[in-house]
């Protein structure tokens, strides 16, 4: 009942309370939640790619991190009522496996920065909520390897930070290895945040849906792309929807 369509996804329109709630629930239930958050970009490219679409819309749990997906959704007839940023439900379910002593797997991104956030998390909170770690950089033959290890690590949790498309399919196509972990979902670019090689957009900035331009002036020749030209797409297919009528 809480599932929206919105242009060729759908969305759980759920807040981050919510979300978290469910998450715990199925946790504590042995169940497996496959988790997955919609953005600008991945929405552009859910339209042509139709692998990317089946991987997104057949997960479990499917979170909005994009103010401009909310924005798109109330335009739309259909509003969401929050944003659910990654970032943020990863964060707050670190926290929460301290507090329930799950075990969490981090898997992506360079050595030296899923190290880092290893480090970090268990300076923070202890080590004894850290079930694993893998760098993000290994060849397709590799991938079942690698979901064999991450399964037998006990973690209740596992974090891929991995670029789209590759951290959805690494989770659709090897769901069934993973099934001993409980909740499962790709982070993008998170844990270069927590190891502090990307800075996080002020509050202010999150709030008013420019998160993408703050992100896009740290990097502007690798970022260009996927946010100017990304989003004026994504306003072209919003405005189509729209008026299509």
């Amino acid at each position: 009942m809480n599932r929206l369509a919105i242009l060729n996804t759908v969305i759980d329109n759920y807040n981050i309370q919510e979300t978290l709630h469910l998450i715990e629930q199925n946790i504590n239930q042995g169940n497996q939640i496959h988790h997955v958050v919609v953005n600008a970009g991945k929405i552009v490219a859910i339209q042509t790619d139709l692998q990317l679409r089946k991987s997104v819309n057949e997960s479990d749990l499917i979170n909005a991190d994009g103010q401009s997906v909310v924005w798109a959704s109330r335009i739309l007839g259909k509003p969401l009522k929050e944003r659910v940023a990654g970032i943020d439900l990863m964060v707050n379910l670190v926290e929460l496996a301290y507090k329930n002593k799950y075990k969490i797997f981090f898997f992506g991104a360079k050595e030296e920065i899923v190290k880092k956030v290893v480090e970090i998390y268990s300076n923070q909170y202890s080590p004894s909520i850290i079930a694993g770690y893998r760098n993000g950089y290994f060849v397709k033959s590799q991938e079942q390897e690698i979901a064999n290890q991450i399964s037998n690590s006990g973690a209740n949790i596992l974090f891929v930070a991995i670029s789209s498309p590759t951290k959805e399919h690494f989770l659709y196509e090897n769901k069934l290895i993973l099934k001993k972990v409980n909740f499962i979902m790709g982070v993008g670019g998170s844990f270069d945040v927590v190891a502090g090689k990307v800075k996080r957009a002020p509050l202010w900035m999150q709030k008013s849906g420019l998160e993408w331009f703050y992100r896009f002036l740290q990097e502007p020749k690798r970022m260009w792309k996927r946010y100017l030209v990304g989003n004026t797409k994504f306003l072209l297919l919003v405005f189509k929807e729209k008026f299509k009528r």
